[in-house]
């Protein structure tokens, strides 16, 4: 890549295409542990986000096109009891106001 130089001879930033800057697809699973200590070896078959030592799970990430490997490998862990898929990133979080603001009518 080249970098293009503006007026005062500064190199400008090129935007990075859409092409350029792909990351994989991440699926996210909660796995319900019975050994928090343990639980940090999942950090082997994909990204840890969160871990709860409390309600004792954990929050993870792991890339799409191996899925279903990686799930049924955690499943057979002894300190796993139970994996479940995060639907977060399938629920809708943008939102149309039909309900009209009451504070715009009040005036000063």
């Amino acid at each position: 890549m080249e970098a293009h130089v503006d007026a005062d001879n500064h190199p400008l930033q090129e935007e990075v295409t859409k092409e350029e800057a792909t990351f994989p697809e991440r699926i996210g699973y909660i796995i319900w542990v019975s050994d928090i200590k343990a639980a940090r070896n999942l950090e082997k078959y994909g990204c840890v986000h969160y871990i709860s030592r409390r309600m004792h799970y954990v929050v993870m990430y792991v890339n799409a096109d191996r899925e279903q490997d990686i799930v049924k490998n955690m499943s057979r862990l002894s300190y796993v009891r139970k994996v479940e898929r995060s639907y977060r990133n399938e629920i809708k979080t943008e939102y149309s106001k039909k309900v009209p603001d009451p504070t715009q009518f009040f005036g000063i």
